[in-house]
C-alpha cells in the first residue's frame, strides 16, 4: 500500500470509529415495561413508564408524572393475574378504579403488580400492569432491597 492509500484507509477507519462512538453515546431510555392500571395517584390510566428500584424505595415514572413509595411505608406488594379483592375493597380515594380484572382468556399468568403504601397520613395504592418476563428480575431485586416479600400467585414460578 502506498502512503496515500494508507492515510485514506486510516482516515476512513477513524471516521467509522467516530460515528460508532457517537451512536453508542446516544443511549436510548429503556422501553416502558409498566402501565398504570389503577390506583390513587393522579396519573392517567394506561400511562406507560418504568419502575426504578433503589436503596430507599420504588419509583414509577411515566410521561404523566411519577410516584415514589419508600420501603418503610409499604404495607403490601402483590404480583397476581388480577387485582385481589382485598385491594379492590380498600376504602381509599381511587383515581382509577381497579374493577374486577379477570385473567385474560382464563390465562394463569400474573400481570398486575400492586403496591399499597402510606404517604402523608393516607393509604395509597399503585397498580401496574406488567408481563411476567419483564417482572422476573424486579422480584428478586425488590426482595433484596426492600427486605420484604412480594406476594406472588403460586402457580407461576419465577
Amino acid at each position: 500500500m502506498t502512503g496515500r492509500r494508507l492515510k485514506t484507509g486510516l482516515g476512513w477507519v477513524a471516521a467509522a470509529l467516530l460515528v460508532a462512538g457517537t451512536l453508542a453515546a446516544r443511549e436510548e431510555p429503556p422501553r416502558p415495561q409498566f402501565k398504570y392500571a389503577a390506583g390513587t395517584e393522579s396519573l392517567s390510566q394506561g400511562c406507560a413508564g418504568n419502575l426504578e428500584v433503589n436503596s430507599e424505595g420504588l419509583t414509577f415514572k411515566c410521561n404523566g408524572g411519577s410516584v415514589s413509595a419508600p420501603y418503610s411505608s409499604i404495607n403490601l406488594m402483590q404480583y397476581r393475574s388480577d387485582v385481589s379483592s382485598k385491594v379492590r375493597k380498600m376504602k381509599v380515594q381511587w383515581t382509577a378504579r381497579p374493577d374486577y380484572m379477570p385473567p385474560l382468556f382464563g390465562s394463569k399468568r400474573n400481570r398486575f403488580f400492586t403496591v399499597v403504601f402510606r404517604s402523608e397520613g393516607a393509604t395509597r395504592v399503585l397498580v401496574l400492569r406488567v408481563h411476567p418476563e419483564a417482572m422476573r428480575p424486579y422480584l428478586a431485586e425488590i426482595d433484596l432491597k426492600a427486605e420484604k416479600r412480594v406476594e406472588v400467585e403460586s402457580y407461576e414460578t419465577y
